[in-house]
C-alpha cells in the first residue's frame, strides 16, 4: 500500500499567508484560494481592494489545476492557439493564468488560485507561495 501525501489546514494557511504577504509587498489586490488534490477548497481570502469578481476566479483557477494537475495557463494557451473551438476567453473571463499545482514527492496534494492582477502575477503569486511552502517541508 502507499502513503498519500495531503495538505492539512495548517498547511493551506500557511500557503495562504505566504501569497498574502507577498501581494502585500507588492501593493496587490488579490483573492487567493487553497484547494485540495480534488478541487475542494480549504482556505480562501479576498483582499480589501480586491474586485468581488476575483473570489470567484482564484477558486476556478485553483479547481482547474488540481483538477488538471497542470498549470492553469496550459487551458488559456490551448483556446488561444484555437484547439478548444467550442470555448472563448470572453466567456471565461478573460485570462486563466494563475493557477498552480502543488506537488510533493511527486504526488498532486493541491493547488493555488490567485486572480486579481495581470495573469502572470497572479501566477507568481502563486508560485512564490507554493516555493515557499517546499522549502519549509523539505527543511529537515
Amino acid at each position: 500500500m502507499k502513503t498519500k501525501h495531503y495538505l492539512t489546514l495548517q498547511d493551506a494557511e500557511l500557503i495562504l499567508d505566504y501569497a498574502y504577504q507577498y501581494a502585500l509587498e507588492h501593493q496587490f489586490n488579490v483573492s487567493i484560494a487553497i484547494v485540495d488534490e480534488t478541487g475542494c477548497l480549504l482556505a480562501m481570502k479576498r483582499m480589501d481592494g480586491a474586485s468581488p469578481m476575483t473570489a470567484n476566479l482564484c477558486l476556478e483557477k485553483a479547481k482547474c489545476s488540481a483538477i488538471s494537475r497542470k498549470p492553469s495557463k496550459l487551458f488559456e494557451d490551448i483556446i488561444r492557439g484555437g484547439q478548444m473551438g467550442f470555448l472563448t476567453l470572453d466567456s471565461l473571463h478573460g485570462m486563466l493564468e494563475g493557477g498552480e499545482p502543488i506537488v510533493y514527492e511527486g504526488q498532486l496534494v493541491g493547488a493555488v488560485g490567485v486572480s486579481g492582477v495581470k495573469s502572470f502575477q497572479d501566477a507568481e503569486i502563486a508560485q512564490y507561495a507554493i516555493n515557499q511552502f517546499m522549502m519549509l517541508v523539505n527543511t529537515p
